[in-house]
Order: C-alpha cells, then structure tokens, then sequence
C-alpha cells in the first residue's frame, strides 16, 4: 500500500486560497476531476492527484438532532491508502471483518477505481482504493 491522496474540505474562499498556495508556491498542478456533486480541485503532482480540494457549501448538519454543527473553516476530511493487488484487497476485507469494523464499498466509474470507506473513529475517515481491473 501507499498512500493516495490527502482531501481538504473549505469553504469557497479557503478553497481558492489553497488552490493557489499550492499551485503557485508548493508547485502541484491543476488537472482532471471527475464530475462529482461539489465543486472543487484535484492537485497533481508526478502526475498523481495528491491533493483533493473539495469546496463546502453548507453547514454540515447532525442528522439525529437536525442541529447545525460546528466545523472548523477548513478540514482534513480524509486520507486514502491505494491498494495494488486483489489479493492485499481481499486480505484487507478480511481483517475489516474479523475486526467487525462496518465500511462502506463505493466505485467511480470515470476512474475505474473501487473504494472502500471506514471510519475507526467518529470523524476520521480511511479510504482505501483499487483500480478495478486488478479485481478482475
């Protein structure tokens, strides 16, 4: 495994100033992003989108007590780990269940990437992602 990708959640300002911190000063390029629900910008770097900037538009709300939370202005939202070989995936699912940890498969197809997401604390967020023709 290596790690994949680091994703930022901001506001629409904090966003645009992160774009260009790391564009204009750290050097990562702007490039391809699928058409995903938010707006937002994936960064390169060797050719690798290390850097999800994802623009928030709305207070995040507790669904049990429909409460507004309070967030800070801009977050880590998540850290992913690729995975290379089907048979370190179906290891890792293994060990998800063993542990009984709950997590949730999902798929982009413009990416041909499988995804797997779980939370082993409130908050945090471990994606673990594959290309699906190593599933195959």
């Amino acid at each position: 495994m290596h790690l994949d990708h680091i994703a930022i959640v901001a506001s629409d300002s904090d966003c645009a100033s992160l774009r260009r911190f790391f564009v204009d000063v750290a050097g990562l390029t702007e490039g391809s992003r699928p058409p995903f629900g938010s707006a937002g910008h994936w960064l390169y770097l060797d050719g690798r989108a290390v850097l999800h900037l994802i623009q928030r538009t709305a207070p995040d709300i507790d669904s049990g007590s429909g409460h507004v939370l309070i967030r800070p202005p801009a977050r880590i939202d998540h850290l992913a780990l690729r995975v290379e070989h089907a048979g370190q995936w179906q290891a890792l699912l293994a060990r998800l269940r063993q542990h009984r940890m709950p997590y949730l498969l999902s798929g982009h197809r413009a990416q041909q990437e499988q995804q797997l997401f779980v939370t082993p604390v409130p908050d945090v967020t471990v994606e673990f992602v594959i290309q699906t023709q190593c599933l195959a």
